[in-house]
């Protein structure tokens, strides 16, 4: 049976951008499980499931749904114990929520602003309004004024991702020898500055970009298949 995948879109409905729905999306192919992505734009999801859920990532498997990209792992680890683990035991899936608050408060923190005028222009004219009231109401100022100066912060930014840089000179994933969910939680978050704007977060030889790039390639290239921004 095909597992449906809530995924946030804009206005053009094979790009998702949303770093939580990336995060399901790799845990999903990880495990090798058959799943189809659902376009879903901000306004339809007080629609989805009968009102089912406030935010995507939302999953269908059967009968079951499960919302929230950690949680949507943790199912996916229990239910289908027979392949690729997501987290490696139990002090793996407890080390994790660690590098989700870390991905929260450094990754999130900087693209969530970078990109916001890039992410509202992404959106059709009714998401536009909804994105716009609500971030000017969390930022506590003008949308356009939240990124203006992305190119002065950009280098703190890079400065942040050390922790990261040192550990890919030792192994090629934070998972080891290969990927975890860990990966995947880092991963989306740059897959969301990827897809949605084509601000430069990361210079070509910093090995936390040539990690990745071998993120992007993971499962058949599941998120190559989705251009960058121009």
């Amino acid at each position: 049976m095909t597992i449906l995948l809530y995924d946030l879109v804009g206005t053009d409905a094979s790009r998702p951008f949303s770093p939580h729905c990336w995060k399901a999306a790799f845990a999903l192919a990880h495990k090798g499980l058959k799943f189809r992505s659902v376009p879903t734009r901000f306004l339809d999801i007080p629609a989805v499931e009968d009102g089912a859920t406030k935010t995507v990532p939302l999953i269908r498997d059967g009968d079951k749904l499960v919302g929230g990209s950690f949680d949507i792992a943790v199912y996916l680890d229990e239910a289908y114990p027979d392949r690729p683990t997501l987290f490696g035991g139990e002090g793996g899936r407890a080390a994790t929520r660690f590098i989700e608050r870390w991905s929260h408060l450094t990754l999130h923190a900087f693209i969530g602003q970078a990109a916001l005028m890039d992410i509202h222009d992404m959106l059709g004219p009714q998401d536009r309004a909804y994105f716009r009231k609500s971030r000017e109401e969390r930022f506590g100022k003008a949308l356009e004024e939240v990124p203006a100066d992305r190119d002065e912060k950009v280098a703190a930014f890079r400065e942040a991702l050390e922790p990261l840089r040192t550990l890919f000179w030792k192994q090629p994933f934070v998972g080891g020898e290969g990927p975890l969910f860990g990966d995947y939680i880092i991963a989306g978050a740059l897959q969301w500055a990827r897809v949605s704007s084509p601000f430069a977060l990361l210079q070509d030889d910093d090995p936390v970009a040539q990690w990745f790039e071998r993120c992007l390639d993971l499962h058949g290239g599941l998120a190559r298949r989705v251009p960058a921004a121009a």
